[in-house]
């Protein structure tokens, strides 16, 4: 907790040096592109597209009730962010080794600026998102203004997640590769592309909707097609898995981030 508090209250003194790394990253991330910032939004609608095509027309997937591609772009926008922020996060301590040897600054700037980039990217995201929603007829509804809930639940947990892998990191080289398997088998554990009726065993629908990303995407997911508010079940799993690992990350991150110096 005294991490957050300390990010909470540091956050308008290093707002000028978070502006201008959030700043570098969409530089470099987009420099010499021909695109550039609008790949932020054919990104995701290309992805959902091959992936429709091929599971709606080769596989023959189908979810009852709702239109296919919006179910298959909010699980893409959702994981995607996730995906990424995580990626970029868990490097940024190495990365940036050069600065922290040369001035302070607090070492979890680093993983929250790269949540913080994305995030702008993950907002842009949501414009193809609402566009296919309109085109497919599948509507607009009051309870469209609860999905910034699942917004926040998201970068909660993205950030502790960040937290602890930026940590792992520093120790443990082989994280760099490692977590590039685990997230593609996180990926199949997420109903991105399929839905958990069709496990067709309880047991297993139960433990899988223990993900915290499948317990967000499914919270969007019921506001968009059935137009209702999800049950207080669902607030309250998202909140709890959102803030344990916020407060797990932080945890860790606090307690090893004076040692990341001897290992860099």
């Amino acid at each position: 907790m005294r991490l957050l508090r300390q990010i909470r209250l540091s956050l308008d003194k290093y707002r000028f040096l978070i502006r201008q790394l959030v700043s570098r990253d969409f530089k470099v991330k987009y420099k010499r592109s021909a695109l550039g910032v609008l790949w932020s939004l054919l990104y995701p609608v290309l992805t959902m597209s091959v992936m429709a095509v091929v599971f709606s027309h080769v596989f023959r997937a189908e979810i009852p009730g709702v239109s296919y591609p919006v179910y298959l772009l909010t699980g893409i926008t959702f994981f995607n962010y996730f995906s990424e922020a995580t990626n970029l996060s868990m490097s940024s301590i190495l990365a940036n080794f050069s600065l922290l040897n040369k001035v302070y600054v607090p070492k979890y700037v680093f993983p929250l600026t790269k949540c913080l980039f994305v995030g702008i990217n993950f907002l842009l995201t949501l414009l193809p998102l609402y566009a296919v929603i309109l085109l497919t007829g599948t509507g607009l509804n009051w309870a469209h203004l609860l999905l910034p809930y699942a917004f926040v639940c998201l970068f909660a947990f993205t950030l502790g997640m960040s937290f602890l892998l930026a940590a792992a990191a520093v120790f443990v080289r082989d994280m760099l590769y490692i977590y590039g398997v685990a997230l593609t088998l996180w990926m199949y554990l997420t109903p991105l592309f399929w839905d958990l009726s069709m496990l067709g065993d309880p047991l297993y629908e139960r433990l899988l909707r223990l993900n915290p990303l499948c317990q967000y995407i499914s919270f969007a997911r019921q506001i968009i097609f059935t137009g209702r508010a999800p049950g207080a079940l669902s607030f309250a799993a998202c909140a709890l898995s959102a803030g344990l690992t916020l407060w797990l990350g932080a945890a860790v991150f606090r307690r090893k981030q004076d040692e990341f110096v001897y290992y860099m």
